[in-house]
Parts: structure tokens; C-alpha cells; sequence
């Protein structure tokens, strides 16, 4: 989608006017593709659930739970697997938390408010948004070719991701060769990448850490500590804003 959507910029800002008459004309022809993949995706999520490979883990699923404990938990039971659950992904949660606080206090507002170029003037920051998507999906197509399967790692990497703080912040204040082009498209490089790779790596792992019929619960678990992480990054982005 962010893909998509900076390949959409990049052809209205250099086919329609930059006047009220070209933003409205950009804006619908946004909202035009936007109900078409909208469309495009309700059609496939109805085509995925028969597939073979969903209907055969479906079935999995379903035999794994009649198998437990006379066929499924209710009340007490359920909540304290639920909180077994949750201790179980904790920290691949915490890792999805720090990566979206970290991507989202930077990403966009550093780069659309902070940085300048006289060479691309208004097209640098829709070049690095174009840059950080285009790097992003690289990193979430990237488990595909390898998975990297030591959780504890991936954790690592997230906190590791930390770094990028006083390294755009050198990009404001650092030496004059720090301030340039290509140390800032670098970075935001990287940061799409990491960000694409160790969001899918530990959104991956988190259901295997539990029992088959547990996965989804996990998955619903993890999804939530991304939600934590997307309120945290905007709130921290606005501190860095001001």
C-alpha cells in the first residue's frame, strides 16, 4: 500500500499542476484507486479462506481444540490461558512495540519537516517516503527468502533499532557531510527495511510460540502490542515535531 501510494504521488505531482484545480484532481484519482483495492482485497480475503493450505490449518485448528480439555475452556479457564498466552509472546510484542515507536517518531514527520535539500528541493521528502516504502516492503517480501528463527535475536534487533536516534539527529546536527543526501536516503533506507523485515520475523514467530490451537489467540495478542506501538510512535513523534 505505501508503495502504491508514494507511486501515486510521484505521478501526480509531476502530471497535474500544483494548484488547487491539479490537488483536486490528484485527490480524486487517490480515492479512485483506494475503493478499487478495497474491492481488489474483500475479493481476495473471500477467495483465501477456501483455498487448500487455509482449509487444511483450519481443520488443525478445530481437531487440536476438540482435543482439549472436553473440547474448549470457558470463563476462569480461558482467561488464565489467555494471560499463559500473552507471557508466552510478551517479548515478541515488546519488540513490535519498539519498532513502530521508533519508526513513527521519525517516519514522516522527520523527514518531511526536518530535512531540506537545494537539489531536489520538493521532491526530497517524496522521494524518501517513496525510499522508506519502497525499502519496507523489501524487508516484509524478505522472511520469504529467510526467516530468521532465533527470537531472541530478532528482540535484540528491535532494541537495536534505538540507534537511529542520535543518527537522524546527526542528520539535523551533525557534521556538514552528515547533513547531506545521501547519509539521510541511507538511513530512511534502513529504516523501512528493518522495520518491513523484523515486524514480519516476529509477527511470524509470535504463533509458533504457542500451542496450534493458541495460534490465533496469539496473533490477536500481537496484533494488539502493534496498536500500542502505533499509538506510542505518533505521541512520540509529536514531541519530536516540537
Amino acid at each position: 500500500t505505501g508503495v502504491l501510494v508514494s507511486a501515486l504521488r510521484v505521478i501526480t505531482k509531476a502530471s497535474f499542476p500544483q494548484d488547487p484545480n491539479g490537488l483536486r484532481q490528484s485527490a480524486i484519482l487517490y480515492f479512485m484507486v483506494g475503493m478499487v483495492v478495497m474491492i481488489i482485497c474483500i475479493v481476495c480475503y473471500n477467495v483465501a479462506r477456501r483455498l487448500p493450505v487455509v482449509v487444511y490449518y483450519k481443520n488443525i485448528k478445530q481437531r487440536a481444540q476438540k482435543a482439549e480439555v472436553g473440547g474448549g475452556m470457558t470463563g476462569p479457564a480461558w482467561r488464565s490461558t489467555l494471560w499463559s498466552i500473552v507471557g508466552r509472546v510478551k517479548w515478541y510484542g515488546i519488540g513490535v512495540v519498539l519498532i513502530y515507536a521508533v519508526t513513527l517518531s521519525i517516519f514522516p514527520g522527520f523527514i518531511t519537516e526536518d530535512v531540506h535539500s537545494e537539489a531536489l528541493k520538493d521532491w526530497y521528502p517524496i522521494m524518501l517516503i517513496s525510499a522508506y516504502n519502497v525499502f519496507d516492503l523489501i524487508g516484509k517480501c524478505l522472511p520469504a527468502i529467510y526467516l530468521l528463527q532465533n527470537s531472541n535475536v530478532a528482540v535484540a534487533g528491535s532494541f537495536a533499532r534505538l540507534l537511529f536516534y542520535p543518527l537522524f539527529y546527526g542528520c539535523l546536527h551533525g557534521p556538514s557531510y552528515f547533513r547531506t543526501e545521501l547519509p539521510v536516503t541511507v538511513l530512511t533506507c534502513l529504516l523501512g527495511l528493518t522495520n518491513g523485515y523484523l515486524t514480519s520475523v516476529l509477527m511470524i514467530l509470535a504463533p509458533k510460540a504457542v500451542p496450534i490451537h493458541h495460534s490465533e489467540t496469539a496473533g490477536i495478542v500481537i496484533v494488539l502490542f502493534l496498536v500500542v506501538g502505533l499509538v506510542l510512535g505518533s505521541f512520540v513523534a509529536w514531541f519530536w515535531v516540537i
